[in-house]
């Protein structure tokens, strides 16, 4: 959980930087910084993939893996999940000097702990930290939500920091998990499911951080599973 902790730290510290100083950051200072961390998770995804010691078990879990994303509208899933989340708190809200600070707070809380947690790298940088210990991919999302954090913070208020609770409890739950894992898994398996989350981290780098072209990244998480079952079954039938 080392990359978890990471997180936390990273978004604390965007967050208390943002309170004091976050609306005195110039825009085109975040969007070189955001251009610059694309650049180099384009890299790192790019390194990842040549973990793979098949080609074709990469394609096949993407292209199934994409197929599966697509009927269960997974990407659309993670997209509505903030504005359910979104109408549920402010559906019976009153007016209101008071509230409306109440509503600040709740909001930063919700904001981030969305951004932070409803995404295709925390879940592939979760499971990655789980099951080998490599934190690298948590570390590169901390330095976006740190500065996310520190430019929500300077807008919607304390309650961005309060959403480190909800990554302890989501990122460090699904390294737990994935840890289980650890005894099944082989290298070949491993190695082809971390090039397959090569593939999806260079999608993020696009799509999110370079904004070159929209890619349904969620959708093709299915790949994960898909990777390393595909290794079994080759093995099986050889």
């Amino acid at each position: 959980m080392t990359g978890t902790f990471i997180n936390i730290a990273a978004v604390l510290l965007g967050g208390f930087f943002g309170l004091l100083f976050g609306a005195r950051l110039p825009e085109r200072v975040k969007q070189t910084i955001t251009a610059g961390l694309g650049l180099f998770t384009a890299v790192v995804g790019v390194k990842m993939f040549f973990e793979t010691g098949n080609a074709i078990i990469v394609l096949g879990s993407l292209l199934l893996g994409g197929l599966l994303g697509e009927w269960w509208k997974i990407e659309a899933g993670l997209e509505s999940l903030g504005g359910w989340l979104e109408r549920r708190v402010y559906r019976n809200q009153a007016e209101g000097p008071e509230s409306r600070g109440t509503a600040n707070f709740v909001r930063g809380f919700l904001t981030a702990s969305l951004l932070f947690c409803v995404g295709p790298m925390t879940i592939l940088g979760s499971i990655q930290d789980g099951l080998t210990g490599n934190y690298e991919l948590l570390a590169i999302k901390s330095v976006l939500d740190g500065f996310a954090a520190l430019a929500f913070a300077s807008t919607l208020g304390a309650g961005v920091l309060f959403s480190v609770l909800v990554i302890l409890a989501y990122q460090g739950g699904i390294s737990l998990l994935a840890a289980q894992f650890n005894n099944i898994l082989t290298d070949a398996m491993m190695a082809e499911m971390t090039a397959a989350g090569g593939v999806l981290l260079l999608g993020i780098a696009i799509s999110s951080l370079l904004e070159l072209k929209k890619i349904r990244v969620g959708n093709f998480l299915p790949a994960l599973a898909l990777a390393p079952l595909i290794v079994w079954v080759v093995g099986l039938l050889e």
